[in-house]
């Protein structure tokens, strides 16, 4: 299975996504650190949104074989530059969470993905499973 490591602001959905495709009972905690896991490498949402951390982003995609920006549906802005996703070396996907949100707008935050450069979009919700089966493939 491909390491994969996902990136993105705090309360995107990273932590409870991972737990569900690791099989786990959703339990929300908060990231503290990189946990660097054998295939899941989870990353607090502050490494995203402060300048001065994203150096340990790029320094930690070099152990992964995926980089994943993830980004709720429901979030009014993408914290992502525009055309971020060519400077990994690594393939870039984006991963949609809290897709059966209320107030979701997936559309919106898959346009934002696609102007990152991400070459494939996954659209998930962790609690109804939606996408999940489809990532997991991905990740083969």
């Amino acid at each position: 299975m491909k390491r994969i490591i996902f990136m993105g602001q705090h309360g995107s959905g990273k932590t409870t996504l991972i737990e569900v495709l690791k099989g786990e009972k959703i339990e929300y905690r908060k990231t503290q650190y990189i946990d660097y896991g054998e295939i899941f490498m989870d990353t607090p949402g502050e490494y995203t949104e402060a300048n001065g951390l994203g150096g340990a982003l790029a320094v930690y995609s070099y152990e992964a074989d995926v980089v994943g920006l993830v980004l709720s549906a429901t979030d009014d802005f993408c914290v992502f530059h525009p055309a971020c996703a060519p400077i990994a070396n690594r393939p870039v996907i984006g991963i949609v969470t809290k897709c059966d949100e209320p107030n979701a707008r997936p559309d919106l935050a898959e346009m934002r993905l696609e102007l990152c450069g991400c070459e494939r979009i996954f659209h998930t919700s962790s609690y109804s499973n939606h996408g999940i089966a489809e990532l997991l493939d991905y990740l083969q």
